[in-house]
């Protein structure tokens, strides 16, 4: 009880739990306004794009080894996509390989074992994922990245580089991999696409889902959650909520920059403050210097290694 109440007046909750929830909620009610508009976007349970023949494309998947992550790499593999699951456990990695082929032996499936809050993990990603991509038969080259990984922190805590650990998971690594693997998406054959699930291109947003995100909330608080959201018929497990994902992944290649939200391939419009020119290349700036020196440390930490 005494954590719970030190969580509830902490900056971290009113900042994740009581924002995310309000603007959350306003998406609901602008798919309730809207309910049939904004819907032509191809469905989540269509093919991929049209691919040369023998080809088969290559998905990344952050956060890969249980919620969301988890359901996409199922959903991804059984539509022919080379999925490459990374995590943070090789153990729940191997965990998910053995589930997904469990359910479907034929399913091509690579996992790399990367902290994405940490550049040089992601430095030595990139590095590796050219590695393989290079000895392997297929093209070397990506045609989806999907940036789902993501946490609640419950406690404000810095990474080996000094950011705050939840802009690091949540938005730098996906900021952060989208630059680094950008020249392997650019080199692809087929149009390519990156979708950010937690973050920010082309967006999707699956609502309330029962996932593991909240790990650090206190129980009592967390259950009771899940219960209100239950009850006002909100909360969709992760086989469900993965359908805006899907859509944003298999939307025609000439779409981009929308915001996928509700499954079905519908769409609503994202916050006022999205569309601010000035914010959004302020942001990009401050991402991108973030970015170059992050890089220009982790090149320093290789060279001493």
């Amino acid at each position: 009880m005494k954590a719970a109440l030190e969580f509830v007046t902490s900056m971290e909750f009113w900042r994740m739990a009581v924002l995310w929830a309000f603007y959350l909620l306003i998406s609901y009610w602008k798919l309730f306004l809207q309910p049939n508009s904004n819907s032509n976007s191809r469905p989540s349970n269509s093919s991929p794009w049209t691919s040369p023949s023998g080809f088969r494309p290559v998905c990344v998947i952050t956060g890969a080894t249980s919620g969301l992550g988890a359901a996409a790499a199922h959903a991804l593999s059984a539509r022919g996509f080379f999925v490459v699951l990374v995590g943070r456990s090789s153990h729940l990695l191997a965990k998910t390989i053995m589930d997904i082929k469990t359910q479907n032996e034929n399913v091509h499936l690579k996992a790399f074992e990367v902290d994405v809050a940490s550049f040089h993990s992601l430095l030595q990603f990139k590095a590796s994922l050219q590695q393989w991509l290079s000895n392997s038969e297929m093209h070397p080259s990506i045609q989806l990245l999907i940036n789902n990984a993501g946490i609640l922190a419950t406690s404000s805590r810095l990474t080996s580089q000094g950011y705050d650990q939840m802009m690091a998971t949540n938005y730098l690594s996906a900021f952060s991999l989208s630059k680094l693997l950008l020249p392997l998406l650019r080199n692809s054959p087929v149009p390519s696409r990156i979708v950010n699930v937690t973050s920010f291109t082309h967006r999707s947003d699956p609502g309330v889902v029962e996932t593991n995100i909240m790990r650090e909330v206190p129980s009592c608080l967390s259950g009771l959650a899940f219960i209100v959201l239950k009850l006002l018929g909100l909360l969709q497990s992760p086989e469900i909520g993965v359908s805006s994902i899907l859509d944003a992944a298999l939307s025609p290649p000439e779409t981009s920059g929308v915001y996928y939200f509700g499954g079905k391939g519908r769409t609503v419009d994202s916050s006022v403050l999205s569309y601010n020119a000035k914010l959004g290349e302020e942001l990009w700036d401050a991402s991108t210097h973030l970015f170059l020196e992050s890089q220009l440390a982790s090149k320093e930490t290789f060279t001493s290694e």
